[in-house]
């Protein structure tokens, strides 16, 4: 059960093939022609067997043929016999190459698929490669080198461009996948697959449209957090999105919450076709990624330059040395190098100079990655030069990138480089962008580790009230809020906004603004406008009595002549900010198809549209995601202290953007929200407008189905007592529990040990311990229980201190309806009822997301864990695949 279900897909130990008769060219399409040939031309590991759908025989005569995979390239009339074949000889998957193949008559294929238990690549896509195992099952040319890198390509055409491309620069690959517009195994489970492959090292993706969000963001976070994830998307302009849609047939969406989409998913995404490898070949060095601050070591000051203007220009730092570590270099250098921004080693440096500075730079804690620039010079040997370099690659902790500039003079020194595993460029600002690639992987892994709860650690807001007010405007068959229930909403969820007065006549309005106190603003009050200033309702500054009932009349005058169908409430009174030297900033949601509610920041006021300064983050946010969407819009910079003014108050900001996120994970019926503007200064921030457009959700946003990232379900700790006395605590696994799960498991026995993982592996390795914790709450769970024992330490005070002792998990299987537990106790905690309660948790947990059944398989002599299945209820029968392990199973629903 450790197999992945497309390993008789991607890892066949023997195929069927319905490609025409190969004795008979003339018979075969064009794609049977060239896949007979491909699959033919070199020596496939497995078991190989030609089949012809218009061959005589009977249903006994396949009787003796059984294969993994059938691959189909035949006119679109004859794949539906050929797929029938394939499930009568018990194939597990099946590769469709036939084109022509409309959405519809592709909906009939996986339908039969599915009722036959097939795993169904295709139609109208180019076949895969899996080189290691010399299968070539693609029209896609011929078969790639073998190499660490997985490419899943959108377009066949570009899966060919790039195989091409490949060859003649020596990129090999584990695996090539090529995905047409109606395929049943789509890109979230080919990245499953990849992220568990160990042929696989690193991944490239060109992608133009996903069709599930939730099941694409599950996929490709599990598969960002095992290896490096690199994203090539078409469509990031308007015109690209449109052609992508009638190319792909997926849904594309906004690139920018699709940016944001792959920053939470720990994947870098590229521009272009060539950063795509570079980015992947920087990503499966040896270097592990920790900065964005970058030291350019050069020996001319033009292209130094070059490479540390566009440093600036894609947001990266410059590295530099202290001052005492230039006093520490400069002896070993040139007298004409200069340390002061650039390492510039000067035009006389040579391979021993070179080593020095960049010796200098790697032990340099303030650095993070090291460009090498080299210009040919007369006199110089550029090749022991790079020699060197090659040499001190095995001892460098950093990133480490050369750029080896010209061209004809320089073939030998990039070759050496080459073979040294060092990633080589010619040009400086290639070199620079691929660097920037390494710093976003760190940045965004850093953002694929936040598992917000629904709620902050704030105040408890009031969700039912929000609630209720949500269903009253719903009821009246409204979606647009006021501006008093708009606001009444954002005071629901503890975010501050202005005092507000609904006045229903011009005497009500001076009344309210005395009460209030001058200067006020007035607003029209409807619930069929939604943007205020473009009827003149709104007005500001309004300094006396007079002034109010004047600005009153003449507002609903203008508005009655400009939309003379709106129904009018009246006009709300507040009172103008006193916020002398405030910043204005908008907070708001929009909802993206497919990836859902997204949180928006950004500059804020009248010209919001023009400034267009904004940046997204997917829901749920934490403080950590709050500060780094902030930080990364245009107006942080005036945020600080600025001509005069005091440094803002970004803390107020950051718990706004908490309580937006709130609203929008505890009310699924938020469609648009913008909080415009929000005042913020030193004293904290205001909401002084905001415009909110709600609908009604569907029955399925129950456990916050509505977001594509499920947030970590803290509503289910419990406390539990122990038999023998004291409690512990059941929760869900989280990120930081890594160093307690490892704890964990070097404190099992042996034969713990073994039970659970089947090896004699003393702790997990750091991909294990990561995939243990970092888990997707919508396809799996674990449980982890949590033991607190107090001591004293040596100065006789007392202490606290937590160990994982239990952890039960279940994952999906792919038919989305059953999954596969496991479970471990720690061996002096056995005895007290701990697994069973974990045992009943995880059921619990599986039996609320809809799943029916629940299997396992333990080892036949584990006599305890069967006795615990026994008395919790599991079925327990023999397992075919392997007689040491019994097949443990129990309904979770009531037939």
């Amino acid at each position: 059960m450790d197999k992945h279900f497309l390993s008789s897909l991607f890892s066949p130990g023997s195929i069927a093939v319905f490609a025409g008769n190969p004795d008979d060219p003339e018979s075969q399409t064009p794609q049977a022609r060239v896949l007979h040939q491909a699959i033919t031309a070199q020596h496939y590991t497995g078991k190989l067997v030609f089949l012809d759908v218009h061959a005589s025989g009977t249903l006994a005569d396949l009787a003796n043929t059984h294969a993994d995979l059938a691959i189909i390239a035949l006119p679109p009339e004859q794949v539906a016999a050929a797929l029938e074949i394939a499930g009568r000889i018990k194939c597990q998957s099946a590769l469709v190459i036939s084109s022509g193949i409309n959405a519809a008559q592709a909906a009939d294929l996986h339908k039969q698929a599915t009722r036959d238990g097939i795993y169904l690549l295709g139609p109208n896509c180019l076949g895969f490669q899996r080189p290691h195992i010399h299968l070539n099952a693609s029209v896609a040319g011929e078969l790639a080198n073998v190499g660490p890198l997985a490419l899943v390509s959108q377009s066949g055409a570009l899966t060919s461009s790039i195989l091409d491309w490949a060859r003649k620069n020596a990129v090999g690959f584990s695996t090539v996948v090529s995905l047409g517009p109606n395929t049943a195994v789509d890109m979230a489970q080919v990245l499953d697959f990849l992220a568990g492959d160990a042929k696989t090292h690193s991944i490239v993706v060109y992608l133009e449209g996903i069709t599930n969000a939730r099941r694409f963001m599950s996929a490709l976070r599990a598969a960002a957090n095992a290896k490096p994830v690199v994203v090539l998307k078409a469509g990031h302009k308007q015109a690209g999105n449109r052609a992508a849609l009638t190319h792909s047939g997926a849904i594309v969406g906004s690139d920018a919450v699709f940016d944001a989409a792959l920053r939470r998913a720990g994947a870098v995404r590229v521009r272009s076709f060539v950063a795509l490898f570079s980015a992947a070949k920087c990503l499966a060095s040896r270097y592990k990624p920790v900065g964005k601050r970058l030291a350019i070591v050069t020996n001319g000051g033009g292209p130094g330059v070059l490479a540390a203007d566009w440093v600036s220009e894609i947001a990266l730092d410059l590295g530099r040395l202290t001052p005492e570590q230039v006093q520490q270099l400069k002896p070993q250098l040139p007298p004409l190098a200069t340390l002061s921004d650039l390492i510039d080693v000067s035009e006389d440096a040579g391979p021993e100079q070179y080593r020095a500075a960049i010796a200098a730079a790697s032990q340099a804690p303030q650095i993070d990655g090291i460009l090498v620039i080299y210009s040919p010079k007369t006199g110089i040997d550029g090749d022991a030069i790079a020699t060197a370099i090659a040499g001190f690659n095995r001892q460098a902790s950093k990133p480490l990138l050369a750029c080896w500039m010209g061209d004809a003079s320089v073939g030998e020194a990039r070759r050496i480089l080459s073979d040294a595993v060092i990633p080589s460029f010619r040009t400086p600002e290639a070199a620079v962008g691929a660097f920037g690639n390494i710093a976003s992987f760190y940045q965004n892994q850093q953002l694929l580790q936040q598992t917000p709860p629904p709620l902050s650690d704030l105040a408890q807001p009031d969700v039912e009230g929000a609630r209720l007010l949500i269903e009253s405007v719903l009821a009246e068959r409204r979606k647009v809020l006021t501006e008093m229930e708009s606001k009444a909403l954002l005071a629901a969820f503890l975010i501050p906004v202005t005092k507000t007065i609904l006045a229903r006549n011009p005497n009500e309005a001076i009344m309210i603004a005395t009460q209030l106190g001058f200067p006020v603003a007035l607003k029209i009050d409807s619930p069929d406008i939604s943007h205020k200033s473009d009827v003149q309702g709104v007005a500001l500054n309004i300094m006396t009595a007079v002034g109010v009932r004047d600005t009153y009349l003449d507002m609903v005058q203008n508005v009655t002549r400009l939309q003379p169908d709106a129904r009018i409430n009246g006009v709300t009174i507040q009172n103008m900010s006193n916020q002398k030297r405030g910043r204005e900033v908008c907070i708001g949601l929009v909802t993206d198809q497919p990836f859902g509610p997204v949180i928006a920041f950004g500059a804020g006021g009248t010209m919001i549209e023009l400034i267009n300064d904004r940046t997204m983050e997917l829901p749920p946010l934490n403080q950590f995601l709050a500060r780094r969407l902030i930080e990364r819009s245009r107006v942080f910079e005036t945020l600080g202290q600025w001509r005069g003014a005091p440094a803002a108050d970004v803390d107020a900001l950051e718990q706004i953007l908490l309580r937006v996120s709130e609203m929008v994970c505890e009310l699924p019926q938020l469609r648009e929200m913008d909080i415009n503007p929000i005042i913020v200064d030193d004293s904290g921030a205001l909401a002084v407008d905001a415009r909110i457009v709600i609908d009604n959700a569907a029955p399925s946003v129950r456990h916050y189905n509505h977001l594509a990232i499920l947030p970590y379900p803290s509503q289910y700790e419990q406390v539990c007592p122990m038999a023998g006395g004291g409690e512990y605590i059941v929760r869900p696994v989280h990120p930081d529990d890594a160093d307690m799960l490892q704890a964990f498991v070097r404190g099992l026995s042996p034969e713990s040990r073994y039970f659970r993982f089947v090896s004699s592996m003393q702790e997990l390795p750091a991909t294990m311990l990561s995939r243990f914790t970092l888990i997707d709450y919508d396809r799996e769970m674990a449980l982890v229980a949590i033991h607190t024992e107090t001591g004293l330490d040596e100065d006789g005070r007392p202490t606290e201190t937590s160990r994982i002792v239990g952890v039960s998990r279940y994952i999906t299987n792919p038919d989305r309806s059953t999954c596969e537990f496991s479970l471990v106790v720690a061996d002096d905690f056995k005895g007290q009822g701990l697994g069973s309660r974990l045992m009943l948790s995880i059921m619990d947990f599986a039996r609320e997301k809809g799943l029916t059944e629940i299997e396992g398989l333990v080892l036949a002599n584990n006599h305890n864990m069967l006795k615990l299945m026994k008395s919790l209820g599991f079925a327990i029968k023999s397992f075919a695949e392997d007689p040491d392990f019994k097949l443990v199973t129990h309904q979770l629903q009531a037939t």
